[in-house]
C-alpha cells in the first residue's frame, strides 16, 4: 500500500507538538470497559479515560493508591473499607455537565453494585453481562458494598480471597460517575455509557471512528497533573506494515504491536527507537473442549504433539518470543517448571488419534484474527503452520479467518473448533490466569475459552484464593497446572517480548508487561 493513499490523521513530524498519536492495532469494541474482556478495548478506555481504587505500578510490583488514598483490611480478611481522594473530578463534556463533579462513595457503589446486583436498574444494560466480574466469581464472592460516609467506602466478602485487592486494579473495577449514570437512564438512553464515555482519568472522550481514530484532549483537572500532551489520537491501523510507515512520516509517535521484522528495521533507522519488557502474556490455541471428538483428551493431547512449536516461535515471532508449556510465563511466582510440556512427536500424535477410534482423523476448524497483534504477530502464517501440523497427522482443518470484534463474541459463545488467542495477566498474581481461563463460572461468562469445567481443578483455583501464604497457594497451583497441562486445554504457543517503536522525540513512555497504557507522562521534544 502506497503511504500517499493513506489519510493523515496529525499533520507529520510534530507539526502540531502538542498531540500525540499512537498507531494502534484494532478498533475497540466499545469505551463502557466493564462488558468486554479484549486489552483493545481495556486500552481505549479504562486505561486513558478512567481510574480505579488502586493501580498495580509495575515497575515497583506492586499495588498504590488511586482513587482511593489508602485502605485497611480486617483481621479476618473480610471487610475491606477504602477512604477515597477528596480532589477527583468527573469529566466535564459537551454532553455531561455535572453537577457534583467530585468523586464521592456513590459513584464507587454505583460501579460495582451494576455488577453485583441482578435487581440494579444498570444490570440488564450490558447485553452480554459483565465477563470479568463473572470470571472472577464476583457476584458470589461480594457481600456487599456500603457507603461509610461521603469519601469512605466498605466492601465486605463473604470469604477471604488473597486476590481481590490486585483485582480491583483491573481494567474492569474502573470507577463511573452515578449521576451520569442516572442522567442517562432518566433520558432512556443508558447505551450512551458505552458510546459517549464519561471517566475522572487523565484523557477525555471526543471522538470515535470506527476503524480510523479514537480522539481524546487533556484533562486539565486530573488529580494526579494534567498529562504533557494536549491532545490523544489512537490512529487505528490494523496492518503492522502500515504502522511503521506512518511512524517514519511522523504521522505517528508511537507504534503498537510491531512486527520482529519491524523492530529491527526500527533499531537502524536514527529517528526511531524501541521499547520493550518481558511480558506478563501467554499466546495460545484455545481448543474447545465441549465439540467432539475435541472433548477427548487423547485428541487434544495429539494435537499438541503434532505441532511444530519450535517452527512456529521462528517463522511467526522470529525468535523474539519464549515457547510456551502452558498458561504462566516463566517469571511468574507458582510457574511449574517440571512441567516440560509436550514435544513435536506426530507418531505418537497418530497413535493418540487411533487409541480414539479416529484412525483416519478428523476435521475441524481454526479460528484466527485478521490483523496481527502482540500475542499473534502474523495470524494467517501462524493459522497455515497449524494446519500444515495437524494434516501430516491426519487432522484436516480449514481456516476462518473473522474480524477481532466478531471473534470475541463467538468465541465466548463457545462457537470456535480451534481459537487463535493470547492472555495478558493485569497484575502479577497467577490467579489472574487460572480463574478467567479454567474456572467453572468462566465457562459461563466466556472468557474460559477451552470450555472445561471441572470439580477438582475448580477447587485447586478456589483453594489458592482463599489463602494468602504463598508457598501454600503455589503448591495448590502446581497442582492446577498439572491438570490443565494433562488434559491438553491449550497449545501453548508462547511468552512474547512486548516491544513498542517510538520516533526519538518521545520521552516517557514505557511498555507494561501487561499490556496496559499509561501515555499520560508522555512528552513530544523536538
Amino acid at each position: 500500500m502506497r503511504l500517499a493513499l493513506l489519510p493523515l490523521l496529525v499533520a507529520p513530524l510534530f507539526a502540531q507538538a502538542a498531540t500525540l498519536s499512537v498507531c494502534t492495532e484494532a478498533s475497540p469494541d466499545g469505551f463502557d470497559v466493564v462488558q468486554y474482556n479484549s486489552l483493545t478495548t481495556t486500552n481505549a478506555s479504562a486505561d486513558v479515560l478512567m481510574n480505579r481504587l488502586v493501580e498495580f505500578d509495575a515497575a515497583k510490583g506492586k499495588l498504590v493508591p488511586s482513587l482511593a488514598s489508602s485502605w485497611k483490611i480486617s483481621d479476618d480478611g473480610l471487610s475491606y473499607t477504602f477512604t477515597l481522594r477528596k480532589d477527583v473530578l468527573f469529566h466535564r463534556t459537551d454532553y455531561f455537565k455535572p453537577t457534583r463533579r467530585t468523586l464521592e462513595a456513590d459513584d464507587v457503589l454505583f460501579s460495582f453494585q451494576r455488577m453485583l446486583d441482578p435487581n440494579h436498574p444498570w444490570y440488564k444494560t450490558a447485553a452480554s453481562g459483565y465477563p470479568h466480574a463473572q470470571s472472577m466469581q464476583w457476584p458470589a464472592l461480594i457481600k456487599a458494598v456500603e457507603k461509610v460516609d461521603a469519601h469512605t467506602v466498605r466492601i465486605t466478602l463473604n470469604k477471604p480471597d488473597a486476590t481481590f485487592l490486585a483485582t480491583l486494579s483491573m481494567g474492569f473495577a474502573s470507577i463511573y460517575s452515578a449521576e451520569y449514570a442516572d442522567q442517562l437512564f432518566r433520558a432512556g438512553t443508558p447505551e450512551k455509557l458505552n458510546s459517549q464515555p464519561i471517566g475522572t482519568g487523565p484523557f477525555v472522550f471526543r471522538r470515535f471512528q470506527k476503524d480510523a481514530a479514537v480522539r481524546y484532549t487533556a484533562n486539565a483537572d486530573y488529580f494526579a497533573g494534567k498529562p504533557e500532551v494536549d491532545n490523544l489520537v489512537f490512529a487505528i491501523t490494523p496492518d503492522a506494515n502500515v504502522r511503521l510507515q506512518r511512524l517514519r512520516s511522523g504521522e505517528c509517535q508511537i507504534a503498537l504491536s510491531p512486527k520482529p521484522v519491524d523492530v529491527e528495521a526500527a533499531s537502524k533507522d536514527a529517528d526511531l527507537a524501541t521499547v520493550k519488557t518481558a511480558a506478563f502474556m501467554t499466546a495460545f490455541v484455545a481448543i474447545n473442549s465441549q465439540h467432539p471428538p475435541l472433548d477427548k483428551p487423547a485428541v487434544r493431547q495429539a494435537i499438541n504433539l503434532a505441532f511444530d512449536k519450535s517452527s512456529y516461535i521462528k517463522a511467526v515471532f522470529e525468535n523474539s518470543a519464549e515457547p510456551a508449556n502452558g498458561p504462566y510465563p516463566p517469571n511468574t511466582w507458582s510457574y511449574a517448571s517440571s512441567l516440560p510440556g509436550y514435544a513435536h512427536d506426530p507418531q505418537k500424535a497418530r497413535e493418540l488419534l487411533k487409541q480414539a477410534g479416529l484412525a483416519d482423523g478428523f476435521s475441524t476448524t481454526i479460528w484466527t484474527r485478521p490483523s496481527g497483534s502482540l500475542l499473534n504477530p502474523n495470524p494467517s502464517l501462524g493459522a497455515q503452520l497449524l494446519q500444515a501440523d495437524l494434516a501430516e497427522v491426519g487432522i484436516k482443518a480449514q481456516i476462518r479467518v473473522i474480524e477481532w470484534g466478531e471473534l470475541i463474541r463467538r468465541a465466548k459463545a463457545g462457537e470456535h473448533d480451534l481459537l487463535f488467542m493470547g492472555w495478558a495477566g493485569d497484575n502479577g498474581d497467577p490467579d489472574n490466569f487460572l480463574t478467567p481461563q479454567f474456572s467453572c463460572a468462566s465457562v459461563e461468562s466466556g472468557l474460559n475459552f477451552a470450555r472445561f469445567c471441572d470439580a477438582k481443578l475448580d477447587k485447586l483455583i478456589a483453594d489458592g484464593k482463599a489463602i494468602s501464604d504463598q508457598a501454600k497457594r503455589s503448591a495448590l497451583y502446581n497442582d492446577a497446572q498439572t491438570i490443565i497441562q494433562q488434559q491438553a486445554l491449550w497449545l501453548p504457543l508462547a511468552h512474547p517480548t512486548a516491544y513498542a517503536l517510538t520516533r526519538k522525540g518521545v520521552e516517557g513512555y514505557s511498555v507494561s508487561p501487561f499490556g496496559r497504557q499509561d501515555f499520560s507522562r508522555v512528552s513530544l521534544k523536538d
